[in-house]
């Protein structure tokens, strides 16, 4: 499967962002679908993810209330809504589709993704 992430850029702190990712290849509704982000000199972090179901969804602490993922299986697309943003949100964002032998829980690792697509930036001003 490929995937492309767009929805990327700079935006000053307090506001809001829409990342989409899509999926092109493979069965998308047969997957779980995670967002990581790394900033500069850090290790790749999850950040959200979604079950192939849709409706369970897991959140790092640090985005928890303000981030949001969702999933469109008719448009093969993943997206992640990020509100009252915060410089410490800069980073590029990755979406990833999960292994099918993954545990979904907001313990997600890169060991659990199977591929990745390329990462969209995301700059937060304060």
């Amino acid at each position: 499967v490929q995937l492309q992430a767009s929805g990327g850029g700079l935006v000053q702190a307090g506001g809001s962002l829409r990342l989409s990712c899509a999926a092109y290849g493979g069965a998308f509704s047969t997957y779980g679908m995670a967002w990581f982000r790394q900033a500069p000199g850090n290790e790749r972090e999850f950040v959200a993810c979604i079950h192939r179901n849709g409706w369970t969804k897991y959140y790092a602490d640090s985005v928890k209330g303000r981030f949001t993922v969702s999933r469109d299986d008719a448009k093969n697309t993943v997206y992640l809504q990020m509100n009252s943003l915060k410089p410490g949100d800069t980073a590029d964002y990755y979406c990833a589709k999960i292994l099918d032998r993954a545990t979904m829980s907001s313990s997600l690792s890169v060991d659990d993704i199977e591929s990745w697509g390329k990462g969209t930036q995301v700059t937060v001003s304060s």
